[in-house]
């Protein structure tokens, strides 16, 4: 879920960049960036509610503790204008949050490793 949320946010970055260099034309399709970013908040929500349903429980939580604070600046998003720097600056906040919960949703998780790690046999010197 938080590579899915990741890959949206980075699509919607993608696309809102290639509109302000004006290497694509959305002006017929603008719903295109609204849809993506609909999908991202969604996305994010469900990254988010992995703390009740995911697996293992302490990894999800530790990466939805990561992704929460980009919340904030995707809720804040609409009202930023989108003709000025204060869209894309406020947007690219939310990226540091989106990498660490990336990486931290794919590390295996501490305590499982541990248990997996207590059945080993080991030799003492004498």
């Amino acid at each position: 879920m938080f590579t899915a949320a990741t890959v949206g946010y980075a699509a919607n970055c993608a696309l809102g960049a290639s509109v302000a260099l004006r290497l694509v034309d959305t002006r017929d399709v603008r719903w295109v960036h609204h849809a993506l970013y609909v999908a991202t908040f969604s996305l994010v929500v469900g990254a988010m509610s992995s703390t009740v349903w995911g697996s293992p429980r302490r990894a999800s939580r530790a990466a939805a503790a990561l992704l929460a604070p980009a919340a904030v600046p995707l809720t804040l998003i609409p009202y930023a204008g989108t003709h000025t720097r204060r869209h894309p600056l406020v947007a690219l906040t939310a990226a540091p949050f989106f990498i660490a919960a990336l990486v931290r949703s794919n590390l295996p998780d501490r305590t499982m490793a541990a248990t997996r790690n207590t059945g080993t046999t080991r030799t003492t010197r004498k």
